[in-house]
This record gives C-alpha cells, sequence and structure tokens, in this order.
C-alpha cells in the first residue's frame, strides 16, 4: 500500500504550480547556463510556462539595469 501512496503523492505534485524556489532556480541556472539535462526536461513539463517566462523576464530586466549602472558609473 505504501508505494500507491508515493504515487498518487508524486501524481498531486504533478498538478500543482511549481514553487517560487523552483522557478527562480531553474530560471537562473538556465541564464547561467549550468542547468542539467534532466532538470530541464523536469522544468519543461510544467504545464504553466508563464512563472519561468515572467521570472526570465525580470531577471534579463534587472541584469541590463545591472550592466548599464556599472558602465555609467566606471565612465563618470
Amino acid at each position: 500500500m505504501y508505494p500507491l501512496q508515493r504515487n498518487n503523492k508524486a501524481s498531486l505534485n504533478s498538478k500543482t504550480s511549481p514553487g517560487f524556489f523552483k522557478v527562480l532556480k531553474a530560471v537562473f541556472g538556465a541564464l547561467i547556463g549550468v542547468q542539467s539535462e534532466q532538470q530541464r526536461q523536469h522544468d519543461f513539463s510544467d504545464k504553466n510556462p508563464i512563472p519561468y517566462i515572467i521570472t526570465a523576464i525580470v531577471f534579463t530586466l534587472i541584469f541590463v539595469f545591472t550592466l548599464l549602472f556599472i558602465v555609467s558609473w566606471v565612465l563618470s
């Protein structure tokens, strides 16, 4: 009976939305290029890509504005 409980729990977790830290870890790993193939496949198995897209856009904007700040600071 224990394996059935574990399978039910795994199926429940796959239907819920990904957690904040899971999305953060996935996007950060993908942006710097250190994400494993297994992790990438797990991320693409999620039904809703919106949290990943929004987080990637936010990270990219933070990166660009950080670079702009550093360049303007160095050149001043």
